[in-house]
């Protein structure tokens, strides 16, 4: 079949951005076409933005592409979590392994460096200020409106992504389609962006190599550092009922508020209450559907699996997306029907299983982090995973720290959720943990109870 070496991807942010580079790499001329203005010349993120944690799959696609070592410049690792609890008090969970780390980056510094490096390959155009008005499937064409011209002009590819985000135009497009499966859930809480600025000579006030937890039951607040030495902070809260967003509406209120629930940030935060006053509440929405490819056009990133940010995984799954995708090109040959088919066929059931693990921690997020025995079966899971290597890799292990399909992922998990049952069941685990039984148990319950 003769190569198909036009593309078209709608959206200019990280997942098409990342996509334009490998399928630039690839020889392919590449159209980027993005609603908003060009980022490199206006902050579009500011004030609605939740910092990303790069791991292991974001740094594998992001490597295979050469651009990982430069992204590293602008990211800070998180060994573990810092938990601020209620009281006062303060306890350190490591994430892993020694020196394993997720990677705080900022969201718009991250997409600004992807469309530099798209822009560098005189094979890749992009667009600004373009809006998607009609989606011809069919014959492969585009209406497109250019905003700043205002006006209308039709392109055409042979192969068009839809890389523009959870309310994608061109999934909408796709949505009229006969047996199209579409699900759009949102949390009953929003997300508010507070900052906490840089100490004197760009010190950080807080503890820098962690993601920062405020655990409160139904609600949380978490932060996590910047290389200019601030931390973005975002509050997840209700928006109706106790503690909702709702009751907060004058400076009196912010300041009771934050007084009452994260006094021991209050103190860095100087413009606390215009902050709070000043930026959007966001909401948290889970997308899911099927099918993702129509044809020759194809849905990549929240487009087609949008999932609320309680397991850093957002990003790390699109970019995921697009190495899986590069992969399949070499396995078949450069068939984009049967390439996207296998992409469809590859990644939809781990859309669906990271969207479950992400709804899954926000609970351990809020609820878990500072419970005693929470805390004990994170020591126990550390403790199987040193003498037990890959047999035991923690749930968390396997999300973050491999590229271990999240659909197994979420299925091994189920099945350590019932091993650790068992052993938390132990009489006087809590002082016992440690021990040889508690590891020939593992490995004996293990051997018995195959997935």
């Amino acid at each position: 079949m003769e190569n198909s070496n036009h593309s078209i991807v709608i959206g200019a942010g990280l997942v098409g951005s990342l996509l334009a580079i490998n399928l630039a790499k690839r020889g392919h001329k590449v159209g980027v076409y993005e609603y908003r203005p060009d980022m490199r010349q206006a902050d579009i993120y500011a004030g609605r933005s939740i910092n990303l944690a790069l791991s292991t799959r974001g740094w594998t696609a992001l490597d295979k592409i050469g651009v990982g070592d430069k992204i590293r410049e602008i990211g800070i690792p998180m060994y573990g979590r810092q938990i601020h609890n209620a009281d006062g008090t303060e306890t350190y969970q490591p994430y892993g392994k020694e020196n394993e780390a997720i990677y705080s980056v900022s969201r718009g510094e991250l997409n600004k460096q992807l469309i530099i490096e798209a822009d560098k390959h005189e094979n890749v155009q992009f667009y600004f200020n373009q809006k998607l008005v009609k989606n011809d499937m069919k014959r492969n064409h585009l209406l497109m409106h250019d905003m700043k011209l205002n006006e209308n002009h039709e392109i055409s590819g042979d192969v068009i992504f839809g890389a523009d985000g959870a309310f994608s135009r061109v999934r909408y497009g796709m949505q009229k389609m006969p047996r199209f499966d579409y699900s759009q859930q949102h949390l009953p809480h929003v997300y508010k962006e507070l900052t906490i600025p840089a100490g004197e000579n760009g010190s950080f006030q807080i503890k820098k190599n962690a993601l920062h937890i405020w655990p409160r039951g139904n609600f949380m607040m978490i932060a996590l550092p910047n290389i200019d030495g601030s931390f973005t902070c975002t509050l997840f809260v209700p928006h109706d009922g106790k503690d909702s967003i709702n009751h907060i509406q004058t400076e009196n209120d912010v300041i009771k508020y934050m007084m009452n629930h994260f006094a021991d940030v209050v103190p860095f935060m100087p413009d606390m209450t215009n902050v709070f006053l000043k930026n959007p509440n966001s909401s948290l929405v889970t997308v899911r559907c099927f099918p993702w490819v129509n044809g020759r056009t194809a849905l990549i990133g929240d487009a087609c699996h949008a999932i609320v940010p309680f397991y850093g995984q957002g990003m790390n799954c699109g970019f995921e997306d697009v190495r899986v995708l590069d992969e399949l090109i070499d396995e078949n040959e450069n068939d984009w029907d049967k390439i996207l088919l296998a992409y469809e066929h590859a990644r939809k059931p781990n859309g669906d299983a990271i969207a479950d693990l992400a709804l899954q921690n926000f609970i351990e997020m809020r609820d878990l982090v500072a419970d005693p025995k929470f805390i004990l079966r994170k020591k126990i899971e550390k403790y199987l995973h040193e003498h037990m290597g890959n047999d035991f890799l923690p749930l968390y292990s396997m999300v973050s720290f491999s590229n271990v399909p999240y659909a197994e992922a979420l299925a091994e998990g189920k099945r350590q959720d019932a091993l650790m049952g068992d052993i938390l069941a132990f009489e006087h685990i809590e002082s016992n943990w440690q021990s040889e039984n508690t590891v020939s148990y593992a490995r004996e319950w293990l051997k018995n109870n195959k997935r």
